[in-house]
């Protein structure tokens, strides 16, 4: 099999770092490019002494793309400045999975309304397809513009779509509480990731205003129709790297005979509503996701260690008969299933490449 040549634009922060260590040892492509505006002509080694003897190729600037052979470019930018690249790459014969939040909203109208930028580049929407394979895996096929998806919403839509698919929830009250790993802030030195600030700690922050609340909102809305406002808060945690979520929804009707807690407004009266409940539950989840090698539905609660280095979803799902909820807890690593794994994923997708191709690494744990 030939080799695709691939670029990855931005490769000296976690997530470009990332996806080179995944790169480098996938069988079916050749890193042919990686760039830095800031340390071009340095050994990528030099800025990552991790791959010293692995991957010590130059680092060059982005405008090296100009003259090199590539089937697929990574970029592993910020957001606001993506979009500029992939403007700057309209009308190339390779194909883009662009990291950032430039086009993975509905509009830029919406964008601008999160993202304290105006877009440069509105046009792109027009071809952007949302990267999570689990859900469009025909529309990734064939993307020439592939939006990797944020790593909160990863964990979050994966909790819940499902069940908004299967129109068994109410669609007001949908609560989302995720907790991320410290490498989610950048590699970039702020006060918000000081050691200091971080050890010993923890923290809520973007309260009511966190930008990927409507990346979130917008995906499931597409999954099973039109929601009430989501509520999703996000958490620092005192660890390097991994996201926990846990999602509180109220089953509707259906969802109430779905799993067995009768027709009444108040499930808890329902003896055997929680053990039914969780096995109907389970049934809808693994229906779901059958045939999707990275989402693991588990008979417990995950942690970060089941799922950290690897580009697994670890799913567990259960009913409250008490409180009348259905409790949704996920765990994926932030940088590879968040990131740099499903970033590989689409690529596969893409390149119709198995889908596990070069990603079916086994969790580091501890």
């Amino acid at each position: 099999m030939k080799k695709k040549k691939v670029g990855v634009i931005g490769a000296t922060g976690y997530t470009g770092s990332e996806i080179v260590r995944i790169l480098s040892q996938h069988p079916g492509v050749e890193i042919a490019l990686i760039t830095s505006e800031s340390r071009a002509g340095e050994k990528f080694s030099d800025v990552h002494p991790f791959f010293q003897g692995i991957v010590d190729d130059i680092l060059y600037t982005a405008d090296k793309v100009d003259d090199t052979d590539l089937d697929l470019v990574f970029l592993a930018l910020p957001h606001g400045v993506s979009m500029d690249y992939v403007r700057r790459f309209a009308g190339r014969d390779f194909r883009i999975v662009d990291f950032s939040g430039d086009f993975r909203l509905a509009s830029p109208e919406i964008y601008e309304q999160w993202y304290p930028k105006n877009h440069s580049y509105p046009e792109g929407f027009r071809d952007a397809v949302y990267g999570l394979p689990e859900l469009y895996t025909d529309s990734i096929r064939d993307a020439k513009l592939v939006a990797n998806p944020g790593c909160f919403p990863t964990g979050a839509i994966l909790s819940l779509a499902p069940l908004v698919h299967a129109g068994v929830i109410k669609k007001e009250g949908i609560i989302i509480d995720s907790k991320t790993g410290v490498t989610g802030a950048g590699i970039k030195a702020s006060a918000t990731n000081m050691f200091s600030n971080v050890n010993d700690n923890f923290k809520a922050y973007g309260v009511k205003k966190h930008r990927h609340t409507i990346e979130i909102q917008g995906i499931l809305e597409n999954v099973g129709g039109a929601l009430g406002p989501v509520q999703f808060t996000p958490h620092l945690l005192p660890v390097d790297r991994g996201i926990l979520t846990t999602v509180y929804a109220r089953p509707d009707s259906g969802g109430r005979k779905l799993i067995g807690a009768g027709s009444g407004e108040d499930p808890a009266k329902t003896v055997e509503a929680s053990s039914n409940g969780k096995a109907k539950l389970v049934e809808l989840y693994r229906d779901f996701y059958r045939g999707k090698p990275f989402v693991r539905i588990c008979d417990n609660p995950p942690t970060l260690k089941d799922v950290r280095a690897s580009n697994y979803c670890n799913i567990y799902v259960d009913y409250d008969d008490r409180t009348g909820n259905i409790i949704v807890i996920s765990a994926i690593d932030n940088l590879v299933k968040g990131a740099a794994g499903l970033a590989v994923q689409n690529m596969n997708v893409m390149f119709g490449f198995d889908e596990t191709m070069g990603i079916s690494h086994i969790p580091v744990n501890p």
